[in-house]
């Protein structure tokens, strides 16, 4: 039987496949948030691309790809407008 490869952006089509996929990597993640990074890289994909993305979140396309980067620790009103513009919020839990 193929192996046929798939990415996680195509199961990404609705808000709460969006929200459930971004919790699940952030329970995975642990001290190290570059799991949540790959997770929104494969949101934005999901969204038509990082331009597409920024477009919709109203963010310079260039720092946007850089925070998604996985190499830095992007800001909290970052992640805010990124996950607005996906259709989800971010929120804390007990």
């Amino acid at each position: 039987m193929p192996v046929k490869a798939h990415q996680a952006s195509d199961y990404l089509t609705t808000p709460e496949d969006i929200a459930a996929y971004l919790n699940a990597a952030i329970e995975e993640m642990g001290e190290d948030p570059r799991l949540l990074m790959k997770a929104l890289r494969n949101v934005a994909a999901a969204q038509g691309g990082v331009s597409a993305l920024a477009r919709h979140a109203k963010l310079d396309r260039v720092a946007l790809s850089r925070a998604l980067s996985g190499r830095r620790h992007p800001r909290l009103d970052t992640l805010a407008k990124v996950a607005a513009a996906c259709g989800v919020k971010l929120q804390f839990s007990a």
